[in-house]
């Protein structure tokens, strides 16, 4: 009988630590998700911000084209 007790307690025990390990074990893991999750979002808005950037730039880009054209073609009436 006692050698059922102890082998009783002795399951106790291990499924409560194994419980604590995997419940400490996913709450680990849902943090890191969670930082990597906030690393993706800062990424995502530097690849968003970067085409906007792009964009801009063309624009600007072709607005000097435009600029220096009629500069040439004011210079060429001064002439």
């Amino acid at each position: 009988m006692n050698e059922i007790l102890i082998t009783a307690i002795t399951s106790v025990a291990t499924l409560i630590a194994t419980i604590i390990t995997v419940w400490s074990g996913n709450k680990l893991t849902a943090y890191r998700i969670e930082q990597l999750e906030k690393k993706v979002e800062k990424h995502n808005n530097l690849i968003a911000r970067t085409y906007e950037i792009e964009r801009r730039l063309d624009v600007d880009e072709n607005r000097l084209k435009v600029s220096e054209h009629r500069i040439n073609d004011l210079e060429e009436t001064k002439h």
